[in-house]
């Protein structure tokens, strides 16, 4: 059976792959689609530190990390060993903001703080899912040990990684002065809170990052 040229033509341009110009085209809509999905975010807190387009003039509660801390760079993990920069990224579906309450020896500031992160959680109303609650402890008195079921039941507790202490971002010495420590979904820890924040300095910036953020 003799083949038609159209034929001939068709196996050709099989055989030697996609041209130039449909890769340029294929890279184009990989980086739309990227961008519709993950552009928002970048924006976010783009304009977030730096007031751009916004008109209101809000200025953050908490203290900016300038530049912000990678998560992985904290040494944490999961209580089940899983390292805590795994659930961050791009990547990942619907990552979760994240406050972290970090002491060493958690005394009354330290407790306080745990009451702060709960609270700014709970007033959160329908936006409470978008962020989680975790703690980074040295130590946990008895009594609050005997009341975590109870009180903090939805904080998970974080440990160092093993063979690894907990490398804190510049600025902040947990053993000194237990602090707040916010991560976005990206993994990046931008911001942390101390007794010096009320809850309403807290809520105000967190409102404020969830409703410009279409990630997290």
């Amino acid at each position: 059976m003799t083949m038609t040229m159209a034929n001939r033509i068709s196996n050709q341009e099989q055989n030697e792959g996609p041209t130039p110009e449909q890769a340029r085209r294929g890279r184009r809509t990989a980086f739309l689609l990227f961008a519709l999905g993950f552009g928002p975010m970048i924006v976010a807190t783009i304009m977030f530190y730096t007031g751009w387009l916004n008109p209101a003039g809000h200025t953050n509660n908490g203290v900016l990390l300038q530049p912000v801390a990678p998560v992985s760079t904290l040494n944490l993990e999961t209580a089940s060993g899983t390292p805590l920069a795994e659930r961050f990224g791009p990547d990942k579906a619907d990552p979760d903001w994240l406050m972290i309450v970090a002491a060493g020896q958690c005394g009354s500031q330290c407790e306080e703080l745990l009451y702060l992160a709960r609270q700014v959680n709970i007033a959160l109303g329908k936006n409470a899912n978008r962020v989680s609650r975790a703690a980074a402890l040295g130590s946990v008195p008895s009594d609050l040990q005997a009341r975590w079921s109870s009180e903090y039941s939805s904080m998970e507790r974080l440990v160092p990684a093993a063979g690894a202490q907990p490398n804190w971002p510049s600025g902040i010495n947990p053993d000194a002065e237990p602090r707040i420590l916010l991560v976005d979904p990206f993994g990046n820890v931008m911001m942390h809170y101390g007794s010096e924040h009320t809850g309403k300095d807290m809520l105000e910036d967190l409102k404020h990052l969830l409703k410009l953020s279409q990630i997290g």
